[in-house]
């Protein structure tokens, strides 16, 4: 579904990625894990648009996604959920679900979108008229995904979901994710997180300063020696 081929990218004269190529099948959940400031979400922000490609390609479906603007791979499916949730804090939950379905076909199915996120967040029901700026942050990071999923994802992009959280609602989120990987949708998951990332994938990448410097399916990455020693003792702090 997507594949990423000797990419080059960065923010003003600055270069974070240096010729990293990755491929994400249709109907698979594949991990990128690294340390912060590995260029993790450097990545998330090339696929949706956010910042511009200098080198290699990006390919959506077999095409050249890179002359797509951001808004326009929305409505191809690449849905961005980001680092730090970035809510309206002065919308309500239902609010906020709401104004992420406003383009169709969209938005004629928001009804069922709506009972779709309920029933994956029963919290987000009980809390649909708080507003978002009020709430937990586990319970922004529900409302998050929710709204992501609102604008009905074919590729869903999570970026760092667990950061900051305690380790129970780390666990209902990765078991969110884990339920949506089941039902087909195509998943990259950017985590720190890396035994419970690794424990979800189909197969994962391992970033560093900026490179792909390992890859492989997550049992297999979580049993290699190079992984245990240079990553886990680091990244897996929850």
């Amino acid at each position: 579904m997507l594949e990423l081929d000797r990419v080059v990218a960065g923010y003003g004269e600055s270069v974070v990625l240096h010729e990293v190529s990755l491929q994400v099948k249709t109907g698979t959940l594949v991990a990128l894990v690294g340390a912060n400031a590995a260029g993790k979400s450097t990545i998330a922000r090339l696929i949706s648009g956010l910042i511009d490609l200098r080198a290699g390609s990006l390919r959506y479906r077999g095409e050249d996604a890179n002359v797509i603007p951001a808004w326009q791979r929305v409505r191809q499916g690449i849905i961005h959920v980001p680092e730090g949730r970035r809510l309206f804090p002065m919308l309500s939950v239902e609010e906020t679900l709401v104004a992420s379905s406003s383009f169709e076909p969209v938005r004629s199915r928001r009804k069922r979108n709506l009972e779709r996120v309920y029933e994956l967040f029963p919290r987000l029901a009980e809390r649909r008229t708080q507003l978002a700026g009020t709430m937990s942050g586990g319970e922004q990071q529900m409302l998050a995904i929710g709204r992501g999923l609102m604008s009905e994802p074919t590729f869903l992009i999570l970026d760092e979901p667990s950061l900051g959280l305690a380790p129970l609602v780390v666990e209902q989120i990765f078991e969110v994710t884990r339920a949506l990987r089941a039902q087909g949708l195509t998943i990259l998951l950017i985590e720190q997180h890396l035994k419970g990332a690794l424990a979800l994938c189909d197969y994962a990448y391992v970033v560093e300063n900026g490179r792909i410097v390992l890859e492989g399916s997550g049992d297999a990455l979580l049993a290699d020696p190079r992984t245990r020693e240079a990553y886990l003792g680091k990244l897996d702090q929850h």
